[in-house]
């Protein structure tokens, strides 16, 4: 446990690798309930994100990755941010100015062939880590001009493929050429991040913004959302995942809620709960992406947002199912058991938050900044 990532544990970034336990690990570290392990954990934490972070440095150059916040570098420089702040050294400036320098890198309209913009490797990828060292550090991390310059092309981005492809509203965008809609690859996280930074956006973008995620409330099916574009939902193959459908989409509309106000944002939240409720038992292992920790965190979330406290009931409902049989039996078999998003790094994230619900946030994702 103590030793050194071998490189190819640091494949993967946040998603996958290495660099997620580190942040598992940080945010444990950063919990009252587990003062007195404070610093064994961020020691461990700093011996994993340095290997991947070396990776970075010496690896084969790959301009795709760069700037990926959940499968390259720049999620990687954040973490190593937050690790060596929490350490109380000074050189933790050292990979914010590398996580700063891949600002250029993200900045032209179409620096990646697959889709510039999503959360994974794009530009909502770059706001969404510079979001998270804003939250933790307490201070802004990008220039306004750099702010501006990312939502500026995110926004450029959009527009000309709405025209493109003639779509009856401002904004679309799509990754290897499909027009997801969830908050993996999709227009919702993208949406998210442009309202995060609302404040930089000029008013005629900003209304091109909510146009667009009107539009995407239209979108409901019966509580759910396709994973694409003018999918119709099948009831047997309904995804309802962080990654595809209500349980990601419910994060847009409650940065909508906390940013305007309005009720029919929080209703529709609201509603991605209950569906959560109904179906989000999965089968598809314990983490946060696609399965049951994922799921449980839409209550936390409501539970911010209304103060309600059948959310906590609901959440402590899903951890149990956990540590039953009938969930051990029916998951299915993970590659990266260990990894924040799809393994055990992010049930503990969940657990950790279920104890402080106050606090409590999706890894990576927050709304409340």
């Amino acid at each position: 446990r103590g030793a050194a990532a071998a490189a190819s544990s640091c494949q993967g970034g946040l998603y996958g690798g290495v660099a997620g336990v580190a942040y598992m690990l940080y945010h444990v570290s950063q919990s009252p309930l587990f003062a007195g392990s404070r610093e064994r954990y961020l020691r461990s934490a700093k011996r994993l994100i340095d290997a991947c972070a070396r990776a970075e440095e010496w690896g084969e150059p790959d301009a795709d990755t760069r700037a990926a916040f959940l499968l390259g570098g720049a999620g990687v420089y954040a973490v190593a941010t937050l690790v060596y702040h929490a350490l109380g050294r000074p050189d933790y400036v050292q990979p914010l100015g590398k996580f700063r320098a891949l600002c250029a890198v993200c900045a032209p309209v179409s620096f990646l062939e697959c889709g510039s913009d999503e959360l994974f490797v794009g530009r909502a990828g770059y706001l969404c880590a510079a979001l998270v060292l804003k939250q933790k550090l307490a201070q802004e991390v990008l220039t306004p001009a750099q702010i501006k310059s990312i939502c500026q092309a995110i926004l450029d981005s959009g527009k000309q493929y709405a025209m493109k492809k003639r779509k009856p509203f401002p904004l679309m965008y799509s990754y290897y050429g499909t027009e997801y809609l969830g908050a993996a690859h999709g227009l919702s996280s993208i949406l998210q991040m442009l309202l995060s930074y609302h404040e930089h956006l000029k008013p005629s973008d900003q209304e091109l913004v909510w146009q667009s995620v009107d539009f995407l409330m239209e979108q409901e099916q019966n509580c759910n959302w396709p994973p694409e574009l003018g999918e119709a939902i099948e009831r047997e193959n309904e995804l309802v995942h962080w990654c595809h459908g209500a349980p990601g989409i419910a994060y847009l509309f409650a940065k909508a809620y906390l940013v305007s106000k309005k009720p029919q944002y929080l209703d529709t939240c609201i509603r991605c709960g209950e569906l959560t409720w109904q179906k989000g038992l999965l089968k598809k292992g314990p983490g946060i992406c696609h399965g049951v920790a994922g799921s449980a965190y839409v209550f936390l979330l409501l539970y911010r947002l209304t103060g309600n406290s059948k959310y906590i009931y609901r959440a402590q409902r899903f951890a149990e199912f956990l540590f039953t049989e009938e969930f051990k039996a029916g998951s299915r078999v993970l590659e990266s058991i260990y990894s924040l998003y799809e393994g055990f790094s992010g049930t503990v994230c969940f657990l950790i938050d279920l104890l402080q619900p106050n606090q409590a946030e999706f890894p990576l994702f927050s709304v409340f900044v």
